[in-house]
């Protein structure tokens, strides 16, 4: 699996600041709806922030996961932003987050589905991989970054 497979040049984005976790999921939820047309923006952040009710997706080190499973999806979507200013995320290990990446997957997600969500965090528990996405210079370099990324490679 690769990430390209679920990621558009048009859905990676950079230079963000936010006063709140909600707002970085209100930006997150407008990306992510530009993979699902029909799928209101709106609709994506309840379902991003239902689940973040359940656990704080911030998996530490600077990075977090939002996720969710959403009627009207067909198929794994992924957004990422890279914060300009790092922001308290209720991370487990208590660090702000400046590495966000979003994924929808469809209502009745199957485990292929599931393996995109275990992709995306192995590549983010990868130190190096982080530190390149951090010095990454615009939202092109960050695509070409991402979707070069292949588990397990």
């Amino acid at each position: 699996m690769k990430i390209a497979e679920i990621l558009s040049p048009d859905r990676v984005s950079q230079g963000h600041t936010f006063t709140s976790k909600k707002k970085a999921l209100e930006e997150l939820s407008l990306l992510l709806a530009r993979g699902v047309p029909g799928v209101l923006s709106a609709d994506i952040l309840t379902s991003l922030s239902a689940r973040e009710k359940l656990g704080s997706t911030g998996l530490g080190h600077g990075v977090a996961i939002p996720h969710g499973r959403m009627p009207g999806v067909t198929q794994s979507v992924g957004a990422f932003m890279r914060l300009k200013h790092p922001l308290d995320y209720d991370a487990h290990d208590g660090q702000p987050v400046d590495l966000v990446f979003g994924l929808l997957v469809p209502q009745g997600a199957t485990e292929a589905h599931l393996k995109h969500l275990a992709a995306i965090a192995e590549m983010f528990s990868d130190n190096a991989f982080c530190a390149q996405a951090r010095e990454a210079a615009d939202e092109g370099a960050l695509f070409k970054l991402l979707s070069a990324y292949t588990p397990g490679g």
